[in-house]
């Protein structure tokens, strides 16, 4: 991502009032989103009247032949994670819970799933983000996913580079000359800045956050967490 994105670089970004017919919504996440910027540092059971306030899914793109969603297009609960794929506890939440989520609620047509790039943790979060789309062009998004958190570098390594991911794409067996290209796309950028952009309108600061039917998550939060939730959002 080229640097002419100063808010990349930092990991405290403000909350902006956006389109007039969101704003009821952003206005009741942006109080539970915006407090510490560590994400997995924040309490993750929201309460009856967060719940209350932010129960929909006014946000899920619902989109058939994503990419870069698990699930049928018309499931009755939606999931959306916000993730840096250099955020240790994007992780842990893709290694730990979500296989769990999946087998118990994706396979059975109740759950979506659908990511959005945060890539707030610098230009190495930049250049993974622009990578899993190159991937995701190829049909490829979600093993590209899950071979990045397998063996996940530490952030800020210095070593998540354009040969870095290149290397993962030819390992999936994907056209590395294509995926070179997808990345340095123009509609590629944009597409992650409208993820970020959005994420930065809700009050996130930083990552794994989550949305399930419009109730926010935050962290890694035990599995027991997102059950709940799911079920609950089910039964509405």
């Amino acid at each position: 991502m080229p640097e002419s994105h100063p808010a990349r670089k930092s990991p405290i970004l403000p909350a902006i009032v956006a389109l007039a017919a969101a704003v009821a919504l952003i206005a009741a996440l942006a109080g539970v989103f915006s407090g510490d910027d560590e994400a997995d540092r924040s309490v993750g059971s929201p309460t009856d009247s967060q719940r209350s306030s932010t129960s929909d899914d006014s946000l899920a793109r619902r989109q058939v032949d994503d990419p870069m969603a698990k699930g049928e297009a018309d499931a009755p609960v939606v999931l959306i994670a916000y993730s840096d794929f250099q955020c240790p506890f994007c992780g842990k939440w893709a290694r730990d819970t979500a296989p769990a989520l999946e087998e118990q609620y994706v396979t059975d047509g109740t759950l979506r799933i659908e990511w959005r790039d945060f890539p707030y943790l610098g230009p190495e979060s930049a250049t993974a983000a622009l990578a899993g789309r190159a991937a995701a062009a190829q049909g490829a998004f979600w093993e590209f996913h899950d071979a990045m958190y397998a063996d996940q570098l530490p952030p800020n390594s210095g070593n998540l580079n354009q040969e870095y991911v290149e290397g993962i794409a030819d390992e999936l067996g994907l056209d590395v000359q294509q995926f070179r290209s997808d990345m340095k796309s123009q509609t590629t950028e944009q597409l992650v800045d409208a993820d970020f952009q959005e994420g930065q309108e809700l009050g996130i600061t930083g990552t794994p956050s989550f949305l399930i039917n419009g109730v926010p998550v935050i962290g890694a939060q035990p599995t027991e967490v997102f059950e709940d939730l799911i079920e609950e959002a089910d039964a509405g």
